[in-house]
């Protein structure tokens, strides 16, 4: 711990300088970012360089910290590639330090009283938890003790680096300017979409407006780059396993848009070039709707036929389309929907937020955005009957009661439905939603009541 306090406030002093590979020439770059929503870019860095002829290292800093070796790839007219290799071992002080361990450096004390300086040359033996040195005959453990110190060393190794660097051993066959470009893959880059939905009951439509959020945790500036980015999720080694499931989309839709598409995912070119920042998050808009048809609902979910011994609140839910008819007729990328609504003043108050999945244009969506207050449900299962070895029949009352001023419809949703299930008996007509649930709306008077029966019968 002593060698973190020293090293954080004592000055370090390097005598030499690290040796340097060819460079990239000094002409502008033409630098595009791919940003994939899975922590995933494409990084495409075009520019001149100037080439001897026959074998040859060149360096490029500024690379990504969390680049993928190996996915370099380096190409330029008569030019092959020997050998790469990525150096991230980056200058710092301990890792100066660390490297010094066997060899001498130069101790510098300050006294404090007279400001006299006095130099002693140390032997680093150990830079684990701490700096241990021998100086002459004596060992020491370095320490911030509040004399004022400074350790010099002869050289920076020639394996740490400034700043993120990848070197090429190159073979050109004639020397001169020649364009190459320099891509890779990296981690750290993502962008995901935030939705921001004021919603007016009243008039029933809300208007959407869409923000892309760029995400930049590579520990490298991307600097007026021509950014695109593409929405779907590209199969990758990291990414096999399970995918959330996008429950906001109730239906999914059939309509396509005039975005710009590669393979199966679309693209969103930003309009100008833009710097992205080491640890930025950068918003830039990307959809904006008004007047889009949209109307709440109260939802009620069980998964299986069982009494419930308390009430349970009803899910509030904000129902709208990305269809052109409904006013939008857009796809909408992955992300988090918040939504607003006016008070009586008129200000703007969030009522609650829902992530939302890929949605193709034309679909169905339910944002959910909390528990209703004044709308509950109680659940009594009345009976539960063995018919066969594989069957039952199960009779259930729902007692849904409302506290507000207003009539409310309850989307009451049943799950548990096995092979053949059917409805028996029912005191409000069923839609059947998907193989193991059935619906039914719900109307519940004004600071009233309503009991919904039913009997289904389902086997497995």
């Amino acid at each position: 711990m002593f060698r973190h306090a020293l090293l954080a406030t004592a000055a370090l002093v390097v005598a030499g300088a690290a040796p340097q590979g060819q460079v990239w020439a000094q002409t502008a770059p033409r630098l595009s970012v791919t940003i994939y929503n899975d922590n995933l870019a494409l990084v495409q860095d075009q520019r001149d360089i100037n080439l001897a002829a026959g074998r040859q290292k060149l360096e490029f800093k500024d690379v990504s910290a969390a680049i993928r070796p190996e996915t370099v790839s380096l190409s330029a007219p008569g030019l092959s590639v020997v050998e790469q290799n990525f150096d991230y071992d980056l200058l710092t002080p301990d890792k100066l330090m660390e490297k010094a361990v066997g060899q001498q450096v130069k101790i510098v004390r300050t006294n404090p009283g007279d400001g006299k300086e006095t130099t002693e040359t140390a032997t680093v033996l150990a830079a684990n938890e701490g700096v241990v040195l021998k100086i002459g005959d004596r060992i020491e453990v370095l320490r911030d003790d509040g004399v004022p110190t400074r350790v010099i060393f002869d050289k920076v190794p020639e394996t740490l680096r400034a700043r993120p660097t990848l070197s090429v051993t190159v073979e050109a066959d004639k020397a001169g300017p020649a364009p190459a470009t320099l891509s890779y893959l990296t981690t750290g880059l993502s962008w995901k979409a935030d939705y921001v939905a004021m919603f007016d009951e009243a008039k029933g439509a809300l208007d959407l407006q869409g923000w892309i959020t760029l995400g930049n945790q590579s520990g490298t500036a991307f600097v007026d780059a021509e950014t695109q980015l593409v929405a779907g999720r590209v199969n990758t080694l990291a990414n096999g396993g399970y995918q959330q499931p996008n429950r906001a989309m109730q239906q999914a839709g059939t309509e396509s848009s005039d975005r710009e598409r590669i393979a199966d995912y679309y693209l969103y070119p930003l309009p100008h070039r833009t710097t992205i920042a080491a640890n930025q998050n950068k918003q830039v808009g990307f959809l904006s709707a008004q007047g889009v048809a949209a109307r709440k609902v109260y939802e009620i979910r069980e998964g299986w036929f069982a009494s419930q011994a308390e009430p349970k609140a009803a899910t509030v839910a904000i129902q709208f389309s990305n269809a052109k008819l409904a006013g939008l007729g857009d796809q909408l990328p992955a992300g988090v929907m918040r939504v607003y609504m006016r008070d009586k003043a008129g200000d703007p108050k969030f009522i609650g937020e829902n992530a939302v999945g890929h949605t193709p244009a034309g679909s169905e969506l339910s944002i959910r955005t909390g528990d209703a207050f004044d709308v509950t449900s109680q659940a009594t299962l009345v009976s539960d009957t063995k018919v066969s070895k594989t069957r039952s029949r199960y009779e259930m009352k729902y007692l849904v009661r409302n506290a507000r001023p207003q009539p409310v419809t309850v989307e009451l949703r049943q799950g548990g439905l096995w092979r053949d299930g059917a409805v028996k008996a029912e005191s409000l007509a069923s839609r059947r939603i998907d193989a193991r649930t059935l619906g039914w709306s719900v109307p519940v008077p004004a600071n009233g009541e309503t009991t919904l029966t039913f009997t289904v019968e389902t086997g497995w």
